[in-house]
């Protein structure tokens, strides 16, 4: 009887019209700030052999300069996403926009290696705001049976991002320099001054609020008492030097050591957010993500270097490739909301993923045939790296509305550490054979492990082992 009755009060509009005007605006502003996210953040790789020219930098310290913006990605996510849970959604993305449009700029006019890496601190900071509360916002407005959708076509924007800047790489490059292509980032603060007005606040966000008359505060367990705040803040200075040190060359021999002592700060942040219930699952949740960085970020990271180096191509050529990249990616995250929705995010994840495998080899095979090569690329990018278009949704679905952009932020942005490592492990296997075969390596080695941890849905059972109660708290 009860399916009887679904069936009838079912919308029979096409999902489409199901939206409606004000949610398609909503998600046209998150969509747009990911556009602008995607291009301020890829500029880097897109330039890195001409800022290696320039400053004269080594593999390994070129492939830094990427890794920069991921130090300070865990920061941001969970300070922007506390904004975002306590203050509104809508604020934290306008703070976000300015952040990462005034670090790329910033980069325009860095004088040295040093100086560079410092902007690039700041952009991660904004992205990582950007990524929590676009997420939330936009799935929050939507419809529950829909957010695979929203959280898929959101992320595609950040794939936009990357396809223009490499058309603005072909285009600006060649005739004016390497600067250029930053000074264009302080564009996004006039969307930021259009994203404050004319958006509203996310529906549910609202709702929450009002149904308990309070303002969240997802840090509380972190600043419970002075002494805890002391503490807290001291071991984040600590974490952020060792992070430093580690990525910008300046470890030494430390690096292994420092490497542990800012991932025990993060532990223990996670076992402090996530408390008696949840820290198990703040952890397999980083874990989870840190591994899906691992592997679609050698390739997003140093592909243009591999195409320069490696086979030779020009500016004009590589920004050819990368269209087919970044379209196959967007492809993948409007396949993935889809799918999402129809088999459930953990199953679509990963056996899209599983397929995937089977274009990672070929692609470094196909050699100087750029038609193939984009092709092949086209397809793996749709089906690995476009497929991570359903982890807001994923992710976001383990936590409750008055914790979500909170825990979305550090969770997702403390594993997306794994975006640090990936280019500087990428640039040392680099050492011991062609590039091409250690992105393939990292790739299709690291792939299979986010299937295991996400088609099992690893964090969940583990979750449930503490408390049995763990829903979907986007599943309705």
């Amino acid at each position: 009887m009860l399916s009887t009755v679904n069936r009838a009060t079912r919308d029979p509009r096409p999902w489409y019209r199901q939206i409606g005007r004000a949610r398609w605006k909503a998600f046209g502003g998150a969509w747009i700030g990911y556009l602008l996210d995607g291009f301020d953040f890829v500029l880097i790789t897109l330039v890195l052999t001409e800022v290696s020219e320039e400053f004269g930098l080594e593999p390994v310290a070129a492939a830094s300069l990427v890794s920069a913006a991921f130090i300070t990605r865990w920061l941001g996510g969970a300070v922007l996403g506390m904004v975002g849970d306590r203050y509104g959604r809508r604020t934290a993305m306008v703070i976000s926009i300015w952040l990462f449009s005034l670090g790329t700029l910033a980069c325009g006019f860095a004088w040295n290696y040093e100086s560079l890496f410092a902007a690039r601190l700041v952009i991660g900071l904004g992205m990582a705001g950007e990524y929590s509360a676009s997420a939330t916002y936009v799935m929050e407005s939507w419809p529950a049976r829909l957010r695979g959708r929203a959280s898929g076509f959101l992320i595609s924007g950040y794939s936009m991002g990357t396809v223009l800047a490499a058309e603005a790489y072909s285009v600006v490059v060649p005739e004016h320099g390497w600067r250029w292509m930053f000074y264009l980032g302080v564009l996004p603060v006039v969307v930021a001054l259009w994203v404050r007005r004319a958006l509203p606040e996310a529906e549910h966000w609202e709702e929450a609020v009002a149904e308990t008359a309070t303002r969240p505060s997802p840090f509380r367990p972190l600043l419970a008492d002075r002494r805890r705040a002391v503490v807290n803040a001291f071991l984040a200075a600590v974490a952020l030097g060792a992070l430093f040190a580690v990525f910008a060359g300046l470890a030494g021999g430390a690096t292994a050591a420092l490497s542990v002592l800012a991932g025990a700060v993060m532990v223990a942040f996670a076992v402090q957010l996530g408390g008696r219930r949840g820290w198990v699952l703040h952890l397999a949740l980083i874990g989870t993500v840190f591994a899906a960085f691992l592997y679609s970020w050698p390739i997003q990271a140093l592909l243009p270097t591999y195409l320069k180096t490696e086979l030779g191509y020009t500016p004009e050529q590589v920004a050819q490739v990368l269209y087919y990249a970044g379209f196959g990616t967007m492809a993948g995250c409007w396949l993935s909301g889809f799918t999402g929705d129809r088999f459930g995010p953990s199953r679509a994840y990963a056996w899209t993923l599983l397929i995937s495998l089977a274009f990672v080899f070929p692609v470094f095979a196909a050699g100087d045939d750029l038609r193939l090569l984009g092709v092949l690329l086209f397809v793996l990018q749709a089906l690995s790296f476009g497929i991570s278009g359903l982890l807001p949704r994923y992710i976001g679905g383990h936590f409750p509305t008055e914790r979500r952009a909170a825990g979305l932020g550090f969770t997702y942005n403390v594993g997306a550490l794994g975006g640090a490592v990936a280019p500087v492990l990428g640039a040392r296997l680099a050492e011991d054979m062609a590039l091409g075969t250690a992105l393939a390596v990292l790739t299709s080695g690291l792939s299979l492990v986010v299937v295991v941890l996400v088609g099992f849905d690893v964090p969940r059972r583990l979750h449930r082992r503490i408390d049995p109660g763990a829903v979907d708290h986007l599943a309705g």
